[in-house]
C-alpha cells in the first residue's frame, strides 16, 4: 500500500518545481535581513570603575546629540535618547525597510558620586559621561572587635 506524509511548507519533500520558491523564501527569510541590533529595544552600555572615577559608554548610533538627555538624581544616572530615522518615501517601491526609530532609556544606581563634577561627550555615536567619585576622607571611628 501506500503512506500518507503530511505536507509541510518547509519539508524535505518538496517537487521539483518547488526549488525556485525554496530559493525565494530562504532568501527572505534569512536572518541576514534581521539583525540582532534591531532585535533590542535598547541600547548597549559599558560601566567601568577606575580608582578616581566610574565611566560610562553608550552606543548610540543614528542619535542626534540634540535628542540625547542625561540626568544624574539621588544616585541614579538616567540615560533617554530618541531616534527618529524614519524616512516615508511614497514614490519608491521598498520591498523591506529596517531603519529604525523610537524612544530608549537606562537607569543605573552609581553611589559615591561628586554631582557637580560629571562630565559628558558624544563623538561618532558613541556617548561617554564620567561621574567623579567623591573624595575620600578619612573617616573617625574605630574597628570594633566581635567576642
Amino acid at each position: 500500500m501506500f503512506e500518507m506524509i503530511p505536507w509541510r511548507r518547509n519539508s524535505n519533500m518538496q517537487r521539483r518545481d518547488d526549488l525556485f520558491e525554496t530559493m525565494v523564501n530562504s532568501f527572505f527569510s534569512d536572518d541576514f535581513f534581521t539583525p540582532a541590533s534591531l532585535l533590542k529595544s535598547n541600547f548597549s552600555v559599558d560601566l567601568k570603575e577606575t580608582e578616581n572615577e566610574y565611566v560610562v559608554e553608550a552606543d548610540l548610533p543614528g542619535v542626534d546629540k540634540e535628542n540625547i538627555h542625561i540626568d544624574y538624581n539621588k544616585g541614579y544616572l538616567n540615560i533617554s535618547a530618541k531616534r527618529d530615522n524614519l524616512v516615508e518615501d511614497k514614490k519608491d517601491n521598498y520591498v523591506r525597510q529596517e531603519r529604525s526609530y523610537g524612544e530608549f532609556k537606562r537607569c543605573f544606581y552609581v553611589d559615591n558620586v561628586d554631582e557637580e563634577k560629571i562630565q559628558a561627550s558624544f563623538e561618532n555615536g558613541v556617548l561617554n559621561v564620567k561621574l567623579p567619585k567623591v573624595s575620600k576622607e578619612k573617616q573617625s571611628g574605630r574597628k570594633i572587635d566581635i567576642n
